[in-house]
């Protein structure tokens, strides 16, 4: 189990100091970046352009030796990440198609530890899992949340922390702390994801305590969430943390009125990369990240995202997740 766990579980639940505050210095599409201030202090210039000059590393032969024969005869790794754009996770460089941010970051850097060329696949949310199903694509690096449903069909390779983030018209007034605060308010959330799976669980407990549901809203898209959230359609919505910092520094439109961890209260949520159960990737991908981890890699992808703190120490292989529903 990855020791930022237990480090981190007395704080997981309730008012978890943001994983990225940022400062909107500038036009994002002026010049090609854009700059973030760290929770740690200071700044950090985020590169929008195609030209990403990313962090890279050497293979390690002992590492690639364990990959499943099929993918090292193959030469690539197959990586599919979600199409929704989520700055700083994954979004779209300056030139509306390169696909850059700190996940296909970090897959970039396993992929150069196995020894393999990366392919980017970038697809829907719910089609991440119909590909992994299918073995169309052999990992998922997409913000994916390590949950005990999942863990009944994916092996998990854990390389940040999951914390979760309610975004507010600015100057709401609006305070998230837990399941009172959000009764009878109408939140957007992505479908399929554990942020639903959370909403959903905190509508249930306002019930059980005579209080008013969460009213769930759907969007198609980002877009469609921010114009409802500007308009007054809903009061709330809730994505990853990183995404909703950025945005509303970037904007200046929102604020984060809440966070939260990712696999509720208790337990600190963890973001793994996914893949089909017993495909034999999950060893050498948590080895792959152990070892980015120690020579120092991973943490320049991170700080080069502002994400250092959504560091953890240790890639673990399947640790506690979110728990099921009513568990």
């Amino acid at each position: 189990m990855s020791t930022s766990i237990t480090r981190r579980t007395t704080a997981a639940a309730l008012g978890l100091t943001a994983a990225l505050v940022l400062a909107a210095c500038g036009n994002p599409s002026d010049g090609g970046t854009t700059e973030v201030a760290a929770a740690s202090g200071g700044t950090v210039k985020i590169n929008l352009s195609p030209d990403q000059n990313r962090v890279t590393t050497g293979k390690v032969d002992a590492i690639a030796a364990e990959v499943p024969e099929e993918i090292r005869k193959r030469g690539t790794l197959e990586i599919v990440d979600s199409s929704g754009s989520a700055a700083p996770l994954t979004f779209f460089a300056t030139d509306n198609k390169t696909v850059i941010g700190v996940e296909p970051d970090i897959a970039y850097l396993v992929a150069d530890v196995l020894g393999l060329k990366p392919h980017i696949n970038t697809v829907s949310w719910e089609n991440i899992f119909v590909g992994l199903d299918s073995a169309k694509y052999d990992v998922g690096f997409s913000n994916i949340t390590v949950t005990e449903e999942r863990k009944e069909k994916y092996d998990f390779a854990t390389y940040r922390e999951d914390n979760l983030g309610f975004e507010a018209k600015k100057g709401s007034g609006l305070k998230i702390t837990g399941p009172a605060d959000a009764a009878g308010r109408r939140v957007a959330v992505g479908s399929g994801t554990n942020q639903e799976k959370l909403l959903v669980e905190w509508s249930k407990e306002n019930e059980k305590a005579g209080r008013k549901p969460v009213d769930v809203k759907y969007y198609q898209n980002d877009s469609d969430t921010y114009l409802a959230l500007q308009s007054g359609r809903i009061d709330l919505y809730l994505g990853p943390n990183p995404t909703a910092a950025y945005h509303a520094a970037t904007t200046g439109k929102t604020e984060v009125v809440g966070t939260y961890s990712g696999a509720g209260a208790g337990l600190q949520g963890l973001i793994a990369a996914t893949t089909r159960k017993d495909s034999g990737l999950a060893k050498p991908l948590a080895d792959a990240l152990n070892h980015v981890i120690e020579n120092g890699t991973y943490a320049k992808v991170l700080q080069r995202w502002g994400l250092s703190d959504e560091a953890v120490t240790t890639s673990a292989i399947n640790p506690p997740g979110l728990p099921k529903t009513g568990q």
